[in-house]
């Protein structure tokens, strides 16, 4: 289980934030908050199935990028052109990543 950073939260949060003391990092933590507003309201969750990006992590970000591009039609054809523009040394992007790919086999 993990919280994907989609909330629909009553109002009451933000008198919870308000008051709260920084946890974590020193910062004031909506997780935080939220663990105080279950004494007073329920918070439901919704389990789904399918595939899940950290995009707070610079390569969870850039998979997701780069594979929701890949599967719009609109983008897909442009963007897989704009990849096989780049090089790394003598070699295309593309090409590097399928030796990659093979290795990591």
């Amino acid at each position: 289980m993990a919280i994907l950073g989609r909330y629909i939260i009553s109002p009451r949060i933000f008198d919870i934030l308000k008051d709260l003391r920084p946890g974590a990092g020193g910062e004031i933590q909506l997780t935080d908050a939220l663990k105080v507003l279950l004494d007073y309201e329920a918070i439901y969750a919704y389990n789904f199935e399918g595939k899940r990006y950290d995009v707070g992590d610079k390569l969870g970000y850039l998979k997701a990028t780069v594979e929701y591009a890949l599967k719009r039609d609109d983008l897909k054809g442009d963007f897989i052109k704009y990849l096989k523009t780049l090089k790394l040394s003598n070699h295309d992007v593309l090409d590097e990543v399928a030796v990659s790919n093979l290795h990591m086999k």
